[in-house]
């Protein structure tokens, strides 16, 4: 690897700290936060304000903010994401570390897709494949891409309390008891299925956002009941959470955007 030219990433830390706060700042400011003699800041602001990286901010004279160069490339980043791809990269970096299935999902209807997978290394594993359909109410990923809809998208989703298809004896099929397990999924951050897909595995999942805080896919990990016990599902909600974070900030999320 090459080095790290100083310049450039002092340039690069000035624009980043317009991300925190009002995203509006000062020279001053930024002096004091980076730690930065006063004329190096100018001389970087000056520089990014000729570019169009930052402009005045109106009304309030020596602030600024984004300006639209920004704007510009944040968009042909987003125009370039595939959410297959870059779900399917990150499940495999959580599936290296716990050696478990991962999935990632979208919800489709009352149904999830799944459009990456990554597969266990262990011999007894969950078999699946990405594309595959399932009712979402039965799997870890689906209540969690469900507990993130609007009361009125939900309701539409699940009119009344009729009975659920059930996919095993585990299967949630009250509309009520699901709107229950809903709340607690709200309230948690994670969802958990216990054996309501299949007999043999019970699964974790969590959200994945994009760039304005939207709920737009689900991490999960799938493991056998032969090594599911609570303490090793602590431990996945955790690492679901992680690998579900890091798909949401390639997808433009950051912390405060919901």
């Amino acid at each position: 690897m090459g080095r790290l030219v100083p310049a450039v990433t002092r340039a690069l830390d000035i624009l980043e700290l317009f991300l925190e706060g009002d995203g509006s700042m000062s020279a001053p400011e930024i002096t004091r936060r980076l730690g930065l003699p006063r004329t190096t800041v100018h001389e970087l602001v000056t520089t990014l304000a000729a570019r169009n990286y930052l402009v005045p901010q109106p009304g309030q004279a020596g602030r600024y903010r984004l300006g639209v160069r920004t704007y510009q490339l944040g968009s042909r980043y987003a125009e370039q994401l595939d959410l297959a791809a870059e779900g399917q990269q990150v499940a495999r970096s959580v599936a290296e570390t716990c050696d478990e299935t991962v999935h990632v999902a979208v919800l489709e209807g009352t149904d999830v897709i799944y459009i990456a997978k990554v597969d266990s290394t262990h011999a007894v594993r969950m078999v699946s494949a990405a594309g595959r359909r399932l009712p979402a109410h039965c799997t870890s990923v689906g209540k969690m891409l469900l507990a993130s809809l609007t009361p009125d998208d939900l309701d539409e989703r699940l009119p009344g309390n009729g009975p659920l298809p059930a996919m095993t004896e585990h299967s949630i099929t009250s509309a009520g008891e699901l709107r229950r397990q809903l709340d607690a999924v709200r309230e948690r951050g994670v969802a958990v299925e216990r054996r309501e897909s299949n007999p043999d595995v019970s699964c974790v999942a969590a959200p994945v956002r994009d760039s304005v805080g939207r709920v737009v896919a689900a991490l999960s990990i799938s493991v056998p009941m032969i090594r599911w016990n609570e303490e090793r599902r602590a431990e996945l909600e955790e690492l679901a959470a992680k690998g579900a974070a890091e798909l949401s900030e390639r997808l433009g999320h950051r912390d405060g955007a919901r």
